[in-house]
């Protein structure tokens, strides 16, 4: 029977690219984004002549959240596999973005995970079967300066993540998290930028920087050798092909920057801390 996937943030990107993989797949892929009636009826019109389904679906909304996946499952009736990908990027001085811009940084990184999640959670605990991929970054394991919002979004997500695919181990759900690197995607064109400038000037020299490095990640993903976003669309149609309990809980692709290396380091001390608390049980998913 075919399985069907919900992939948030499907306009550009990795999103994009992963609908389309896997719809070559030859699953029943949904494509969700914003505004596909009007910014982003071309993405949606592209995906659609793929035989891709298109819903709307603002993952800062509750109610888009909920309609979106009621829509999905009166048609399809199940989802199969969720990919979390919906994000925004920031760089620039950590005190000069405002409160309110952190808060929705956070929104949609963080809650906005949360909420598709949940509404998507209970059809999956119903069947007893699912598997949840929720796209990381290797910003939840190293920090950059200049990056601390966004990185702290993505560390967020790292705990979500272990503490959910737990929870749910022993109810037939997997859920597993992909760390990409840097590549070239809209993520980068629509950065978010501090709204106070005044601070980010009180800081001399330093305060330049995050302009620097913005300017050398762009070069750097413009030229020949850039890394392919389609490597992260692999990396999603892999996991979802491997049979359930073999996945490995993190894939890091692109430069790790040492992301490799802290998740070795750290499985082992997260592995006693649930062993510890007497629930080595829901390391294995039933």
């Amino acid at each position: 029977m075919t399985r069907t996937i919900l992939i948030t943030g499907t306009s550009s990107g990795f999103g994009r690219e992963t609908a389309e993989r896997l719809a070559r797949d030859g699953y029943r892929v949904f494509a969700a984004m914003r505004d596909i009636a009007s910014r982003n009826r071309r993405h949606a019109d592209a995906l659609r002549s793929q035989k891709i389904g298109v819903v709307e679906l603002d993952v800062t909304d509750d109610g888009s959240v909920d309609r979106a996946i009621a829509s999905i499952l009166a048609e399809a009736g199940k989802i199969n596999v969720l990919v979390n990908n919906a994000g925004i990027a920031s760089v620039g001085v950590t005190e000069a973005f405002t409160a309110d811009q952190a808060k929705a940084i956070f929104d949609t990184n963080v809650i906005g995970l949360l909420r598709v999640t949940r509404a998507v959670l209970p059809s999956m605990r119903r069947e007893r079967d699912g598997l949840i991929i929720n796209m990381g970054s290797v910003l939840g394991r190293v920090t950059f300066p200049f990056v601390g919002i966004y990185g702290a979004s993505k560390m967020a997500i790292e705990a979500l993540t272990d503490s959910i695919r737990l929870e749910v181990s022993q109810l037939g759900v997997d859920v597993v998290e992909v760390q990409p690197g840097a590549y070239p995607t809209s993520l980068y064109s629509s950065i978010q930028r501090p709204a106070d400038g005044d601070i980010t000037k009180s800081y001399g020299e330093v305060g330049q920087i995050p302009d620097a490095i913005y300017k050398t990640f762009t070069s750097m993903l413009q030229g020949k050798n850039a890394p392919k976003p389609h490597d992260i669309a692999e990396a999603v149609a892999k996991l979802v092909g491997q049979a359930k309990g073999s996945r490995a809980a993190r894939t890091v692709v692109g430069t790790s920057f040492g992301a490799d290396k802290i998740n070795a380091d750290i499985a082992p001390v997260q592995k006693a801390v649930v062993d510890g608390l007497g629930l080595g049980h829901l390391e294995e998913l039933a």
